[in-house]
């Protein structure tokens, strides 16, 4: 018996005023109760026919059927009345409102004349047990973690009675953990009968709760699959239109009895709470050394006592040999430590700035952009741009483009290309990959790799398990704002990583079994 086809779309384009074609004769469909997944990489279109069919764009062309007829959708209201809604992946609350007050903004219980909150707490209340999304109605937004913020947005969907769900990226920001939650919920909606539209392309979440897949690259829809005819290995040749190898490729050999980094004792607290308790390791040249752990277990405060963000309370952080501890950032990164910072957008571009100017941010001083030592030169910026455009494969019509209308990926090439043109001796990263797909993950491993194969050192900070194991010469874990093991990377297992992560085993622990 055939499904019920809820969604259909029939060769349809999207062309921006720029001539930038994001979609190009997408035809597919997405069946009544189903868990349909649109991966791809970043840029490859998949938001923008998200956006399409919520009425944030108008195609150019080509037809959208809504439960059989032509879809008469202009505006995200008309396709919230029609029972569509969306869970964006830059969530959209008011972060001084109460959970209870973002879930219902605009769909109110009571009248124009006052708001009856105690009904809407009771049906809000309802509805999150009913869906196993536990909230708090009365915590304010800027209290919650990300993850939940994230439910406070699928129940914004809910309260407007949505029976299609479209999530664009819901887990780019998400743990490990949380990943695995999410998942268990979407598992849940479905069930409920609602239907689910899932954009993403971090494949093994897109295996685990979707029944059909649509794969789109450069704006086209490559093919559609039944879940059981493909694996995560033919989703990322399908993705990228070649076979992926993550880890960045071979490493030298290099030996080296200096080192980059020495980090000694360090302690830091905030606000009467220690984060960093006597954290001390090494980094030498042509080493990449990994930090795992949970996060919120000091990783932000060492990032930022390295660079220079924050002062510690005691210890010292030298860098080739020279006590950096009292410089600051822009001291630190003119020595050659240049830092990836994990919010590219909070810490690593000004999206509204064109491309090129992002590509000299912090950097704008340097003699080779300046006419005089006073004036940018506009020459020499505009000439290192175009280089570094084909040299880091950013995908753009122009470096005049503002930074902002760049996918994700394109976004982290723009920042490690600035960080790396230089030839800094260290490069520090923090969640370099989060985001990103199969492709520019394969991309920005291959980047890691051949900086350190330069004779220089590289600090990855990660969440990601596999990535730690995949790029890292030596392991360091922490738990607590203490450095609980320091492992070099040859038959470590994530299971062993994992314990340590949790303090279920400590670094004497490991010391007694290897005497």
């Amino acid at each position: 018996m055939e499904k019920e086809k809820i969604i259909e779309l029939k060769n349809v384009s999207k062309v921006f005023p720029n001539g930038v074609i994001a979609n190009r004769n997408i035809s597919f469909d997405i069946e009544k109760g189903e868990v349909h997944a649109i991966v791809g990489e970043n840029g490859a279109g998949k938001s923008t026919l998200m956006n399409t069919i919520f009425g944030l764009y108008t195609p150019s062309s080509g037809e959208i059927l809504l439960r059989g007829r032509p879809m008469k959708i202009s505006t995200p209201s008309d396709a919230i009345s029609q029972g569509i809604g969306m869970v964006h992946q830059h969530f959209m609350l008011i972060q001084s409102f109460t959970v209870l007050q973002n879930i219902i903004l605009g769909a109110e219980v009571g009248n124009k004349a006052k708001i009856n909150y105690k009904k809407a707490r009771k049906e809000v209340m309802a509805l999150s047990e009913s869906f196993g999304l536990r909230i708090d109605p009365d915590t304010l937004v800027m209290d919650i973690s990300v993850a939940m913020q994230q439910r406070v947005e699928i129940l914004k969907v809910l309260w407007r009675k949505a029976e299609i769900i479209i999530f664009d990226e819901p887990t780019a920001v998400l743990t490990p953990q949380e990943i695995d939650e999410f998942c268990d919920m979407v598992l849940r909606l479905k069930k409920q009968g609602k239907t689910i539209i899932f954009i993403s392309h971090k494949l093994a979440e897109v295996m685990k709760v979707s029944d059909r897949i649509t794969i789109i690259r450069r704006g086209e829809v490559i093919t559609t699959k039944n879940v059981d005819e493909v694996d995560e290995k033919k989703l990322a040749v399908l993705m990228v239109g070649h076979q992926i190898t993550l880890g960045g490729g071979e490493k030298k050999v290099i030996e080296s009895s200096e080192k980059i980094l020495e980090v000694e004792g360090l302690a830091y607290a905030e606000n009467g709470v220690n984060k960093l308790n006597g954290v001390s390791f090494t980094l030498s040249p042509g080493e990449i050394v990994g930090v795992a752990g949970v996060d919120g277990n000091g990783q932000d405060e060492l990032v930022d006592i390295i660079c220079g963000k924050k002062k510690p309370d005691s210890g010292k952080v030298e860098f080739m040999g020279r006590d950096i501890t009292k410089n600051t950032i822009g001291e630190i990164r003119d020595m050659g430590l240049a830092t990836v910072f994990e919010d590219r957008h909070k810490d690593g571009l000004v999206l509204s700035f064109p491309l090129k100017d992002n590509l000299i941010l912090g950097y704008q001083a340097r003699d080779k952009y300046l006419k005089y030592k006073v004036f940018r030169n506009e020459k020499a910026i505009s000439e290192d741009a175009e280089i570094l455009k084909e040299r880091f494969d950013v995908r753009c019509s122009s470096m005049e483009v503002p930074a902002g209308t760049l996918s994700g990926g394109n976004q982290q090439k723009l920042v490690i290309a600035r960080e790396t043109n230089f030839s800094p001796k260290m490069l520090m990263t923090v969640q370099p990959t989060r985001g990103l797909d199969m492709g520019a993950i394969e991309y920005v491993h291959n980047k890691l790799v051949e900086h350190r194969n330069e004779g220089n050192g590289v600090l990855m900070f990660s969440l990601e398990l596999d990535e730690i194991l995949q790029v890292s010469d030596r392991i360091l874990v922490i738990f607590d704002g203490k450095i609980v093991a320091d492992l070099p990377n040859k038959n470590v297992t994530k299971r062993e990583i994992g314990n340590y992560m949790l303090g279920v085993t400590k670094k004497e622990d490991h010391d007694s079994e290897e005497n």
